[in-house]
């Protein structure tokens, strides 16, 4: 059994567990101020410390992984919803104008930093975690579509393709029924990572006070918080941070033990 599925799964099942778990139960009201409770290390109470306000980190942290995980989830599939037609169409119409414009606009959307223009996206319609969602999902958009038609331009030559075309099929329907299982793979792998790419890029929104707002907590506006804490409550840190870390970790390793498991070449190799 590949071992980068079994750990990548593990520690993004342990996240979503935790995200799940805090709609029904929480160590504390994360939302709690305790003030002659705040900043006090890991202990038998609060078993990951709190914060300057008093809060229990561990119930923060709870509520932040349903923060993320929802926003990356969203964002992702903004971008794979509108990109993978994208790419399908591109792929059937190769050499077209139709083409030329989506990859064109692909280039365009790659050639500025993702995140200074979701920064750019947030501040300009307010930020809050819909806005996140749309300004992350843009940048996803032309991820899966290069993506998929990458995989797909291989695929119009094989000769199941061309015998699809002389039967009657147009290509919507061959793309359809014939390119996009084939190139599922791809795709779920490429999820896998945006996903990790997504939770990322909301933590980095929220820190700079830009992604979900108060109270709702986030792991990266907890980072922020503890920014002038440090030398004093390092825990604030290193708690959202060793999340963050370990849920984008589980991910990539989920997604390279999924590539391992459903790419054939990869398979022939093993066999």
């Amino acid at each position: 059994m590949n071992r980068n599925l079994i750990f990548g799964g593990a520690l993004s099942a342990l996240m979503v567990l935790a995200a799940l778990m805090s709609f029904v139960w929480t160590p504390f009201e994360h939302t709690a101020m305790d003030i002659p409770s705040k900043l006090q290390a890991p202990n038998g109470v609060h078993w990951l410390g709190t914060d300057h306000f008093g809060r229990d980190i561990f119930s923060m942290i709870m509520v932040g992984a349903r923060t993320s995980i929802a926003v990356a989830v969203v964002a992702v599939g903004i971008g794979f919803s509108l990109g993978v037609p994208l790419g399908l169409w591109a792929a059937a119409r190769r050499g077209s104008w139709a083409d030329e414009i989506i990859m064109r606009g692909n280039d365009l959307i790659f050639a500025f930093p993702s995140l200074v223009i979701a920064i750019l996206i947030t501040a300009i319609f307010g930020a809050g975690a819909i806005n996140a969602i749309i300004a992350i999902g843009i940048f996803n958009i032309p991820v899966f579509a290069r993506v998929t038609r990458g995989g797909a331009l291989s695929l119009w030559a094989r000769e199941f393709i061309l015998a699809a075309r002389v039967s009657g099929k147009g290509a919507a329907w061959i793309s359809a029924e014939h390119i996009l299982p084939n190139i599922a793979n791809l795709l779920i792998v490429q999820a896998t990572i945006q996903f990790s790419l997504g939770i990322l890029a909301e933590a980095a929104l929220s820190y700079v006070g830009l992604g979900a707002q108060p109270p709702t907590p986030s792991w990266g506006r907890m980072l922020a918080d503890a920014q002038t804490l440090v030398s004093i409550a390092p825990h604030m840190a290193l708690v959202p941070g060793f999340a963050i870390i370990l849920t984008v970790l589980g991910l990539n390793l989920l997604g390279d033990g999924l590539r391992d498991v459903l790419d054939p070449r990869l398979r022939v190799a093993r066999s």
